[in-house]
């Protein structure tokens, strides 16, 4: 969001002294608002104090962890309750303890000269911090410095309890658990055992109930206890007086076993007073309302047998900028966020992540459906990525995030995964460098640009929206029919590669594709479902000795052009399903490849209103079986043919004369063949044994034939012929 203000074109003389300084203080109390939130950035802070190494028992020269970590903490509680701003150190190596950490506090901007190092100790441990902001840290800003892990002097053999699990995948440079405002400026954060830099939240367990925790009835409108044995009620009252929720007023249900999602809460005053009823479900984030000191719960289920349930209030991190910061080679994530609300990661490097799993850039993954933290409002914009082994970016769960013009350059690997439990992503002007897409539902991108990978892409609520494709294929595998749009796409093939387009599962609809260019198989493809519409596809220069196979579907207005070199390449329609292409062009190749081909006795073609090139000698249509085929109101161009036997539109050839019928009805008709020879211009002659008789009609050959059988139904055509 951001905020401006303007003077307009009204004399400032004549205005009073309050209206002249009323915007110089709003701009006062914005700048200390987040950056984030209003598009501006943070104000200079004061000229930072500088902590005196020797007062505090501080050493710089990479010794003395303990005293070292205690006096960085003494120095920032003493100068944060002296009304301190802002703190520097020298420069320097500061050897943070293994056992303990740096605390941040609030209201502090805490600076690092470019060549100081916080290095954490060599230990065993699964877990560390070296920098920690919890709840109720606010306004914190972290610039310069290098935070560094202890990886390559890890020992990995330990364990810090006999039931943990060994991983050794939390290791943290910074980590934020419920701290708000927040500011992370030209940090490196790098070597760590886990993250680089987590941003999550805090959770703190109300009430927990088992089956006994309730009992059979209900609450009536005005809270008082009545018979109902169709349902359950909480036996005893949940407190709301726990600390945190005296400052977090909410709170939530969740952890259901073997109770229904949805319930009823009723709210009272520490008197017993009734104050309000509410419906909810489980993970929805309820108010405490003014006054009211406890609740009680009521499920619609006639016994809690089995049943559990959980009481949280959930703190995650607000207001989070991470920019102008480098994130690399740690075990697990560069940047975790595992719980916030407003977070922006601009203008960084995240590089080099290897070790454990996931292995990315940025994992936006909070455990949310595994019972944790609920990811919000996050920003991915104008960063690089590059060198990390699984992925670049991750949004794994939450809801609402954008990713702008951002560099995916980690080779091979995913440069962006949106997973089923997130929703709502804007993802736009990035540039995926030889890294895949994969996005599953709910995800907007426009404008786009791949190179040297392929995608997955799932649905619903698919919209993509301009891509520039070079050497990459753009695979759409639907879960729901028409769950993808994808519109404005030029693929560009430029070298002998395995590229173009794949349609599966469900139909989707399409428009201004285009590719260009011939790949070492078929440029486009697919098994989709028939009912896919294509509007306005070209696909230029496809392998003329793959051809393409296409997916059922209308294709309206479309261009086809085979590339030279091969002669066995066709457009084979061979899949269940209805083919209609209507107002499209067809070109072969001089060697013969390119025409349309169909074969399978459960489709239904339809060719209208199209126009056929044919180069070479070469059949424009050749129907081996259908259902049913109309061939209407066309335009063929057939003057490069070398062979008078050749049949221009054909129904089943001559080896298959013999066997029965395999196209069930066949309409051709106000369709225009002109060929240089005598050639044949429609042939039907060899449909099988029984075929019915078709019905060849208005149509006009200038220099071809009729091939046809003796029960066909002929009307009103006309033979030109023309000397060449």
């Amino acid at each position: 969001m951001r905020m401006e203000s303007g003077t307009g074109g009204r004399d400032r003389v004549s205005k009073p002294l309050w209206r002249l300084i009323l915007p110089l203080i709003v701009l006062l109390l914005l700048s200390g608002l987040p950056p984030q939130i209003y598009g501006q950035d943070s104000p200079e802070p004061q000229q930072p104090v500088t902590i005196e190494l020797s007062k505090w028992k501080i050493y710089n020269d990479g010794t003395h962890p303990s005293e070292t970590t205690k006096g960085i903490n003494a120095a920032l509680a003493t100068l944060h309750n002296n009304g301190v701003k802002a703190v520097t150190l020298p420069s320097g190596t500061y050897l943070i303890d293994k056992d303990s950490r740096i605390n941040m506090v609030s209201d502090m901007t805490f600076i690092l000269p470019d060549d100081a190092v916080l290095q954490k100790e060599a230990n065993g441990k699964e877990r560390y911090e070296t920098m920690f902001l919890g709840y109720g840290v606010d306004n914190v800003t972290l610039k310069g410095g290098t935070y560094s892990g202890d990886k390559d002097q890890h020992d990995f053999s330990k364990k810090d309890s006999p039931h943990s699990p060994g991983t050794h995948e939390n290791g943290y440079g910074i980590l934020m658990e419920g701290a708000s405002n927040v500011m992370v400026d030209g940090v490196k954060t790098v070597n760590f055992t886990g993250d680089g830099m987590a941003i999550g939240g805090v959770g703190t367990l109300i009430k927990d109930l088992y089956e006994g925790g309730f009992v059979t009835g209900a609450l009536d409108a005005k809270g008082y206890a009545v018979k109902n044995k169709n349902k359950i009620r909480t036996q005893s009252p949940i407190p709301l007086t726990a600390p945190v929720l005296q400052t977090e007023k909410i709170f939530e249900i969740s952890n259901v076993k073997k109770l229904p999602y949805t319930f009823e809460v009723y709210f009272y005053q520490s008197g017993g007073k009734f104050i309000k009823k509410i419906s909810a479900k489980a993970r929805d984030q309820m108010a405490i309302p003014p006054g009211a000191a406890y609740c009680h719960l009521v499920l619609n289920q006639a016994s809690s047998k089995g049943g559990y349930l959980e009481v949280w209030n959930r703190v995650v991190s607000r207001n989070i900028t991470v920019r102008n910061s480098e994130s690399a080679f740690n075990r697990r994530q560069g940047i975790t966020v595992g719980g916030a609300d407003n977070v922006l990661i601009t203008g960084n490097r995240l590089h080099d992540i290897k070790g454990t799993a996931p292995q990315s850039g940025i994992d936006v993954e909070g455990g949310y459906g595994e019972n944790g933290n609920l990811n919000t409002n996050i920003t991915i914009k104008n960063n690089e990525f590059y060198n990390n082994a699984a992925y670049d970016a991750i949004l794994y769960d939450g809801r609402s995030a954008w990713v702008d013009g951002n560099h995916f350059a980690s080779k091979g690997a995913i440069g962006l995964a949106v997973s089923p439990p997130f929703s709502n992503a804007w993802v736009s002007d990035n540039h995926f460098d030889g890294t895949r897409i994969y996005a599953y539902h709910d995800v907007y991108l426009q404008n786009n640009a791949m190179n040297d990978s392929v995608t997955f892409f799932e649905g619903p609520n698919i919209v993509i929206d301009g891509m520039k494709i070079t050497n990459g294929t753009l695979a759409l595998s639907a879960k729901e029919a028409y769950g993808i749009k994808v519109s404005n796409v030029d693929i560009a093939i430029t070298q002998k590669v395995d590229a173009g387009l794949s349609v599966n599962n469900q139909p989707v609809r399409l428009s201004n594709v285009t590719i260009t260019g011939e790949p070492s198989l078929r440029s486009l493809s697919g098994n989709a479902v028939s009912g896919s519409v294509f509007d306005h596809l070209k696909v230029i220069g496809y392998n003329s000795a793959y051809g393409l196979s296409l997916p059922p579907g209308t294709y309206k207005d479309s261009r086809f052009e085979a590339a030279e070199g091969g002669k066995f390449g066709t457009l084979s329609a061979v899949l269940t399903g209805e083919y209609v292409f209507d107002g499209c062009t067809f070109r072969g190749n001089t060697n013969g490849a390119g025409m349309l081909y169909a074969e399978n006795k459960q489709l239904k073609l339809t060719v209208k209103n199209s126009a056929f090139e044919l180069p070479g000698n070469m059949q424009a249509i050749s129907i081996q079986a259908a259902q049913s085929v109309l061939v209407e109101n066309n335009v063929v161009d057939a003057e490069h043919l070398t062979s008078k036997s050749t049949e221009i539109v054909k129904i089943n050839d001559y080896w298959k004369r013999n066997d029965p019928y395999d196209v069930g009805s066949a309409v051709i008709r106000k369709n225009k063949i002109t060929s240089n020879l005598q050639a044949v211009g429609i042939s039907t002659e060899y449909a099988g044994i029984q075929a019915p008789p078709y019905t060849i009609e208005g149509n006009t050959l200038v220099n071809a034939q009729l091939s046809l059988k003796a029960n066909d139904r002929v009307n009103n055509n006309i033979l030109q012929q023309l000397k060449y």
